[in-house]
């Protein structure tokens, strides 16, 4: 495993997101410098957005959200060095035809120049043990290896913090566990997004989100017995039937 680096600290302060008429998020508040922190909730509950405010791609409507006193989405220079972020979908983050194109371009943007940028790049990719996979079509990947190149392409770039949004959804157990083994692996600290606790039962803290709203926030021992209670309990209800207005 890589040696841990330290992670800068993030802070919220009444951050409040509204995206057109649904309000996303509302006063959420909170310091964070814990080495893995997961963000539960229900679909809709918020989890997205506040993973984009905090990789600076989203900006608060009010309140502030800094990270070693930068604004996120202000300072992008800062942002794209100290955050990075995988989707949950790699279709909609992979751009270029081949592995090593798709992660060189990263680096290109922070400011490597392409002869430095192919080097990083065959280094990320031996580091992991897939040199091999710098010429292969990206578009000819399995969903798990092209979860895997996104990753590669985020960590390439040396960020301090990785927000992963939803990384194993449509993955099945066996891609998803080795793909769990490469984020456990890595020296930078993570966020991971998720509705399911079962990620991240060994994470260091959990903040559960609920309508735009920070509800719990404390050890993953702690809170993920109670978010698994209440969405049993509404799991019991029929809300499926009501329809918005």
């Amino acid at each position: 495993m890589d040696v841990a680096v330290k992670m800068p600290r993030l802070a919220f302060r009444d951050v409040s997101v509204r995206l057109g008429q649904k309000q996303a998020l509302s006063g959420v508040s909170f310091a964070m410098q814990e080495r893995r922190v997961a963000i539960v909730g229900r679909n809709g509950s918020g989890k997205t957005t506040l993973g984009r405010v905090i990789a600076g791609l989203q900006a608060p409507d009010s309140g502030q959200a800094r990270v070693d006193g930068a604004d996120m989405a202000r300072d992008r220079k800062t942002a794209l060095r100290s955050v990075g972020i995988l989707f949950q979908n790699p279709d909609h983050q992979i751009i270029f035809p081949t592995v090593e194109e798709e992660i060189a371009f990263g680096l290109v943007q922070v400011g490597r120049s392409r002869d430095q940028a192919a080097h990083e790049t065959a280094e990320i990719l031996a580091r992991f043990g897939k040199a091999h996979w710098a010429k292969a079509a990206t578009h000819a990947l399995s969903q798990g290896q092209k979860q895997l190149v996104c990753l590669l392409s985020v960590l390439a770039m040396n960020p301090a913090l990785v927000v992963l949004d939803e990384p194993y959804s449509g993955l099945d157990i066996p891609t998803r566990l080795q793909l769990m083994r490469y984020v456990d692996g890595i020296a930078a600290h993570v966020v991971q997004i998720t509705h399911d606790p079962q990620t991240v039962r060994d994470f260091d803290r959990v903040l559960w989100l609920d309508d735009g709203r920070i509800r719990r926030d404390g050890p993953a021992a702690a809170v993920l017995p109670e978010f698994e209670r209440q969405m049993r309990t509404w799991g019991g209800l029929d809300d499926l039937a009501h329809l918005a207005d």
